[in-house]
């Protein structure tokens, strides 16, 4: 899929996760103290990967799973300790390692699981191949609607069973309150 807005939006998505916000994800996605605000984001992307997990079957061995806009790793751990095996991907490369670094300390809890393929590029690279379940959490949102239908449609061509994903629309309200805990945090 060649779309000159997609690939324009690509590139300041790879940009800001990258440069921008890696420190925040980071610290969003661990266990570490974060300010009331990022507490509620927190809470609310860990029950939004409990329902995206529970959607898929609990046995999930013998599955391809993409994990589309991988982040720092947490659902694609969670799939291979189902037995999955995960293709794990995310534009930024500074997220995909240390989703990596992640998931060399969760090795010991991956008794009898699937396998995570990280890699750093585009979710839509054909060259990832068919999948039987495809999960895209907020990975749609940076998009506008036309990119975002491209990207399901082309996802579809190569999925056999589902195709999971969340769309939480920013508003402007939360993203001040966002730009405010993170001038607080730092």
């Amino acid at each position: 899929m060649e779309h000159a807005t997609y690939q324009t939006r690509r590139g300041e998505i790879e940009h800001y996760f990258d440069r921008t916000a890696v420190q925040a994800w980071e610290r969003l996605t661990s266990d570490a103290p974060v300010g009331r605000i990022r507490a509620t984001v927190r809470a609310g992307r860990d029950r939004m990967r409990a329902q995206l997990l529970s959607w898929l079957p609990a046995d999930l061995h013998g599955m391809r799973i993409l994990d589309a806009g991988c982040g720092t790793g947490a659902l694609a751990i969670e799939a291979a300790r189902r037995g999955a095996d995960v293709v794990a991907i995310d534009l930024s490369a500074t997220l995909v390692e240390l989703a990596v670094r992640r998931v060399a300390q969760h090795l010991d809890t991956f008794d009898n699981a699937g396998h995570i393929d990280f890699r750093s590029g585009d979710m839509l690279d054909a060259a990832l191949g068919s999948f039987d379940h495809v999960v895209a959490m907020d990975s749609l949102i940076h998009y506008d609607a036309a990119d975002a239908l491209r990207v399901l449609k082309g996802w579809a061509e190569r999925t056999r069973g589902s195709m999971l994903f969340t769309f939480a629309p920013s508003n402007p309200m939360l993203a001040n309150e966002l730009q405010i805990e993170a001038t607080v945090d730092n």
